[in-house]
């Protein structure tokens, strides 16, 4: 859900639009003017909320976990138990070291693909099994779907890993 301030267009409704969290600072700096200082790959909202368009991206992708003996990356709670939150999560990373571990996603409208460091990848037709409950990732019939959402996500990490800051780190 987003409201943006009373100056700042916008056309009530649901939208299915594909957005990313990275989206919301680029939609801030639209609204405020602010120019950022460096490269990130948020676009920003405005168009959406107007109502002036119902697609924003084709496709969304996401990356998290850890890698095997990154400890410091674990979600640990003081005193976990049962009933704590995330208790069903944390558990989990101290029960079974290979839970929560390194991942990719790239997700259409149509399709999810997950890549994982470890364990098995995972493919999902979204429009069939919108509960992602059927993991196709085997399935050769899908097996141009998945090639086509593996190059999307190894050209999102081409296109978003290590950018070269715009300005030299000036402190001595």
């Amino acid at each position: 859900m987003i409201k943006p301030p009373v100056d700042v267009p916008c056309e009530p409704r649901v939208s299915n639009a594909l957005v990313e969290l990275i989206d919301f600072p680029a939609t801030v700096e639209a609204i405020t003017g602010i120019e950022p200082k460096h490269d990130h790959f948020g676009r920003s909202l405005l168009p959406l909320l107007a109502g002036e368009t119902d697609e924003h991206r084709d496709a969304t992708f996401c990356e998290g976990g850890r890698r095997h003996g990154e400890e410091q990356a674990k979600e640990l709670e003081s005193g976990s138990s049962p009933q704590r939150l995330y208790w069903p999560r944390t558990h989990l990373q101290q029960e079974d070291a290979v839970k929560h571990t390194k991942a990719v996603m790239c997700r259409t409208q149509d399709y999810k693909y997950v890549m994982r460091l470890y364990e098995t990848d995972e493919l999902y037709d979204l429009k069939a099994d919108p509960q992602e409950l059927d993991n196709r990732i085997g399935d050769p019939k899908l097996s141009d779907i998945k090639g086509q959402l593996k190059d999307r996500l190894l050209t999102f990490l081409l296109e978003t890993a290590d950018v070269v800051p715009r300005d030299a780190d000036r402190r001595k």
